[in-house]
C-alpha cells in the first residue's frame, strides 16, 4: 500500500477548482511551425535583453527574513500562505509549460526553445523564493509531487499565447500596484518578500511583451472577426477570474491596507489598457454596467463557496448552487455583449 500522507511540514495543495491556476499542455507541432519572420527583429532585441538577466541577483533573500513568524497569526496567516502557494501554483505552471516548449522546439525553433527556456528560469526563480517564504511558515509544496498529481488541460497554441501574455500582464499589474501602494504605507509592509515585487513585476512585464510579439506575428489573431471574439472572450475570462480570486481573498488585501474592490478594478483597467497594444479590441470598462456585474459574479462566487463548505449532502448542494452558477453565467454573457473597443483603429493613436 502506498503512502499518501504528506510528509510534516508539507503543505497539501488546495483542491483544484474553476479558478485555482491550471497546468497546461499545447500542439508543440504547430508551434514548431509558427512563422515568426514580421516580428524577428523584436524577439531577437528580447532575446538578448533575457540572456542579459539583468535580475539574477534580485531574488537572494536577505537578514530581513531570519526572524520568526509567529506573530502572524489566524486568519491573517492562513490568508498570506493561501496567497503563496497560489503565487506558486501559478508560477510553476509557466515554468513546466515552458520547459516543456523549450526541450521539444530545441531542434525546430532555436529562437523559440530559448526564449522558452530562459522564461521558465525566470518562473522556476520565482517559484523557489515563494516556496521559500512558505517555509518561513513551517510549510512548504512538493512541487515533484505537485507535477505528477495536478491535471493537465489542453489548449491548442493560439489560446496560450492570448492567454499567457493577459497572465503576464495582469501579473505585472498586481505586482507594481501592491509595490507602488506599500512604498506609500511602509506600516503594511509585514513581510518582506513585498520589497521584491518592483523586479519581479519586470519578469512579468518582459515575458508578456515576449508574448505580444508572438501574438502579433500570426496576423490571423488580431486581423479578423474571430480573433475579436476570441480576445473578447479571454479578457473576460480572465478579468472575472481576477475579480473572483481577489474577492475571496479581501482578508489578504485588508491586512496589506488595500480594499479588495478597489485594487480589482484597478488591475483590471490597467490591464485591459495594455492588452489594446497587442489584441484587436479591449473591454469597455468605462461601461457602466462592467464592474458591477463583474461584482456580482464575485458574490455568487462566495455564496456558491460558503455551500460547498455547508455539510449538507451533495445532491442538495447542487441544487442551491444551480441558481448562483446561472447567474454568473448570464452577468459574464452580458458583459461579453457590452461592444468593445477596436483597439486596431486606436493603434497609431498615443494614448
Amino acid at each position: 500500500m502506498v503512502n499518501t500522507l504528506p510528509k510534516p511540514g508539507i503543505k497539501t495543495p488546495s483542491q483544484e477548482t474553476v479558478l485555482t491556476p491550471r497546468f497546461y499542455t499545447t500542439d508543440v507541432e504547430k508551434a514548431a511551425n509558427l512563422d515568426l519572420s514580421t516580428q524577428d527583429t523584436e524577439l531577437q532585441a528580447m532575446l538578448a535583453e533575457m540572456r542579459a538577466d539583468y535580475n539574477r541577483h534580485h531574488f537572494v533573500r536577505d537578514e530581513a527574513f531570519e526572524q520568526s513568524w509567529e506573530h502572524i497569526k489566524g486568519e491573517a496567516r492562513q490568508a498570506f500562505i493561501d496567497y503563496l502557494e497560489r503565487s506558486c501554483i501559478s508560477e510553476f505552471s509557466g515554468f513546466l509549460l515552458f520547459k516543456e516548449l523549450s526541450r521539444k522546439l530545441k531542434h525546430r525553433s532555436p529562437l523559440l526553445a530559448e526564449m522558452f527556456q530562459l522564461m521558465a528560469r525566470d518562473e522556476a526563480r520565482h517559484a523557489g523564493f515563494l516556496n521559500k517564504a512558505m517555509g518561513d511558515f513551517k510549510l512548504s509544496l512538493d512541487l515533484a509531487m505537485v507535477t505528477k498529481t495536478r491535471t493537465y488541460t489542453f489548449f491548442p497554441i493560439e489560446w496560450v499565447l492570448y492567454t499567457v501574455y493577459l497572465s503576464e500582464k495582469i501579473g505585472y499589474w498586481r505586482y507594481i500596484i501592491i509595490y507602488r501602494h506599500l512604498q506609500q504605507h511602509p506600516e503594511n509592509q509585514f513581510y518582506p518578500i513585498f520589497r521584491y515585487f518592483e523586479s519581479w513585476c519586470q519578469d512579468e512585464n518582459r515575458h508578456g511583451d515576449i508574448f505580444k510579439a508572438l501574438l502579433r506575428s500570426q496576423p490571423q489573431l488580431w486581423n479578423n472577426w474571430k480573433a475579436k471574439l476570441w480576445s473578447r472572450f479571454f479578457l473576460l475570462s480572465v478579468f472575472a477570474t481576477h475579480t473572483m480570486t481577489v474577492h475571496e481573498r479581501t482578508g489578504f488585501y485588508k491586512t496589506l491596507g488595500l480594499d479588495a474592490t478597489e485594487f480589482d478594478r484597478q488591475v483590471v483597467y490597467n490591464t485591459n489598457e495594455t492588452a489594446g497594444r497587442a489584441f484587436p479590441v479591449m473591454l469597455n470598462t468605462e461601461h457602466p454596467q462592467f464592474f458591477p456585474r463583474l461584482q456580482r459574479c464575485a458574490a455568487h462566487n462566495l455564496q456558491i463557496a460558503e455551500i460547498e463548505r455547508s455539510s449538507q449532502p451533495k445532491f442538495i448542494k447542487l441544487i442551491r448552487k444551480l441558481p448562483l452558477i446561472t447567474a454568473i453565467v448570464w452577468n459574464l454573457l452580458l458583459l461579453y455583449l457590452i461592444q468593445p473597443i477596436d483597439a486596431e483603429a486606436l493603434r497609431e493613436t498615443v494614448r
